[in-house]
């Protein structure tokens, strides 16, 4: 790691596993939602607004609001994103993401004209209706987190989403992939309708037994080959309790040409201090800058 590439540029993908291993500052599963708003506030300093879609986004530990990453995102500043569509089914939550609501509201600009729909009920059976009764315009930036909590996501939304825009960047999606328990929970799972669901075919039994990395790659190249994404690639979410176990993989997927680099940027980055949106401007230029040249 003592030839770091510069922070808006990925390393390459024969080096990518080795350097994984090798990192410096790790991120920990208690820093997830602070990795999801950091590169929440790059994405929104290079598109100035966009849509923020979260598929589960009640609060996972309820006594630490740090790990929440809609209320992370919801609070961060400059405030450019102008609609969020938050789906949760739990009723515990839901009342959690009302009062989220109320107290974002209640301290905010009016003028900023923000818009927060929570959607009570199933993710996977109401993403479909949303996007055609919402529709999100061809150009608005779009970002999706799927934080679902093993088999939550099903691959028929994966569908929906990657398939929704016509023209332009796909709708961006982090798609959260259990490692370090998905084996027993597999063998958990009594009906296999669950599993088929998750990864929409009878296929799922190919994931029995691989190792975490080659798992993770296995299912970003399945998301970058049948849904037709530029890059996806896959973060690891380390366990700090659990000598450095990877607990989860972050797989992004995007179609903007920036997007992986600035996710290479928030993952060493997340635990900093933030750059100012003038900092930041202005290393950005510099980077498009020496890459031109």
């Amino acid at each position: 790691m003592e030839n770091q590439p510069t922070l808006f540029d990925l390393p390459p993908e024969s080096t990518r596993e080795k350097e994984f291993k090798q990192l410096r500052n790790p991120i920990w599963t208690e820093n997830k939602a602070k990795l999801i708003e950091c590169y929440l506030y790059y994405f929104v300093l290079i598109t100035k607004h966009g849509t923020y879609i979260d598929g589960f986004s009640g609060p996972q530990e309820p006594d630490k609001p740090g790990m929440w990453s809609a209320k992370l995102v919801l609070e961060s500043k400059p405030r450019w994103f102008k609609n969020f569509y938050l789906f949760e089914k739990d009723p515990t939550q839901i009342s959690k993401l009302e009062a989220l609501k109320t107290e974002i509201v209640n301290e905010s600009d009016p003028r900023l004209k923000r818009k927060i729909e929570i959607y009570p009920g199933d993710f996977n059976e109401l993403i479909p209706n949303v996007l055609a009764t919402n529709p999100i315009r061809e150009k608005e930036a779009t970002f999706c987190l799927l934080d679902q909590r093993t088999f939550e996501c099903h691959w028929n939304s994966l569908i929906t989403l990657a398939g929704y825009k016509k023209n332009g960047f796909k709708i961006e999606l982090f798609y959260f992939l259990t490692a370090a328990w998905l084996d027993r929970s597999i063998a958990a799972v009594k009906n296999e309708m669950i599993l088929e669901n998750w990864w929409g075919n009878s296929g799922w039994s190919a994931l029995r037994g691989m190792k975490n990395c080659k798992r993770a790659k296995f299912v970003a190249s399945r998301i970058k080959d049948e849904l037709h994404y530029e890059s996806v690639v896959p973060w690891p979410i380390y366990s700090r309790e659990d000598r450095g176990r990877v607990m989860y993989y972050m797989i992004h997927a995007t179609d903007h040409p920036i997007a992986p680099g600035l996710m290479h940027r928030a993952y060493h980055k997340a635990l900093s201090p933030k750059e100012s949106p003038e900092q930041f401007e202005l290393e950005f230029a510099e980077w498009k800058g020496e890459r031109s040249q």
